[in-house]
């Protein structure tokens, strides 16, 4: 889920998840790659535009919303606390947008749910780090030790193939983005896992051996880098699923004010700050709206497929 976008921020998931979960560009044309300055010219038509995301605390919205602002659009931040709130509400016309979720969790959701909620603008990839208070190496944790992910169906299998990437846990087969605990092979792993909510799996850090936190929960709990033990790589073939995204309704996915809000989150200033808030480790995607909605068309029927 949601960040990652830090993640899902997957949220900043997903899982910011998604974040979790930016830019295609004005109807059709491609995203600005980061560093590029959205169009100067204002073409706001004075809309409020209501954006539900993870982490409305953190600065770098203010840029945003500023820059927006610049644009002739005025943003309503909405924030959730919980991921599975954000795309019911975007559903039920409460939002005009979300942001926090990858193309993953929105995909699982969009089949478990019979709905069609569509990506218009990457954000970013952030890894899905492990972390821990107590050991200072995956080596250090003991066999038989006790290792906290998020439950909520995406961000979960991601956590476990990050623990098996870690090989602290085996699954059966292999493991896919599908994957739950039930599928781990405890007589070949090394720790039991504990799933918790998302927005747990920082609080419960001290009471266990490591966790698998998304970005957002992990800044909000202060634990640094110098905390994580390991982290999957966000710019490898498998991390696509994981993009974080701007979305929207179907009907609305062509709405050239949401794919310019889609484009300012590029914006070199905004940027920076999210940088600054988020930290170095997420990588700007600029996949457009087409390449997004047929990556999760695709994993859409991947689920399906499996039964999801």
């Amino acid at each position: 889920m949601p960040r990652p976008p830090r993640p899902p921020r997957l949220p900043r998931a997903l899982l910011r998840l998604v974040p979790a979960v930016l830019l295609a560009a004005l109807a059709g044309t491609a995203c600005a790659a980061p560093g590029s300055a959205p169009s100067g010219d204002s073409g706001g038509d004075g809309r409020t535009v209501s954006i539900g995301v993870a982490d409305a605390s953190e600065n770098y919205w203010n840029v945003y919303k500023a820059k927006a602002a610049a644009q002739g659009i005025t943003v309503d931040l909405v924030n959730f606390t919980d991921y599975n709130q954000p795309n019911p509400a975007l559903s039920q016309g409460q939002l005009q947008l979300n942001e926090f979720q990858h193309l993953l969790y929105l995909a699982n959701y969009n089949v478990r749910n019979d709905d069609t909620l569509v990506p218009i603008g990457a954000t970013a990839v952030y890894p899905l780090p492990l972390y821990s208070t107590t050991h200072a190496s995956v080596d250090e944790i003991p066999q038989g030790g006790k290792v906290a992910i998020p439950n909520d169906p995406t961000n979960q299998a991601r956590a476990l193939l990050v623990l098996q990437a870690a090989k602290l846990v085996s699954l059966k087969g292999g493991g896919n983005s599908l994957s739950t605990p039930n599928d781990v092979d405890t007589a070949a792993s090394k720790v039991t896992v504990l799933p918790v909510d998302a927005a747990q799996t920082a609080a419960n850090i001290d009471g266990v051996d490591a966790a698998v936190v998304n970005n957002n929960y992990a800044n909000a709990a202060n634990l640094g880098d110098d905390r994580i033990l390991f982290a999957e790589d966000p710019n490898s073939e498998a991390a696509k699923p994981y993009i974080n995204a701007f979305v929207a309704r179907a009907a609305d996915k062509d709405d050239p004010t949401y794919l310019k809000l889609a484009q300012l989150y590029h914006d070199p200033e905004v940027i920076d700050a999210a940088r600054k808030d988020l930290g170095t480790a997420g990588v700007f995607k600029t996949n457009d709206a087409a390449d997004l909605q047929a990556t999760t068309v695709q994993i859409e029927d991947t689920i399906r497929k499996a039964g999801g």
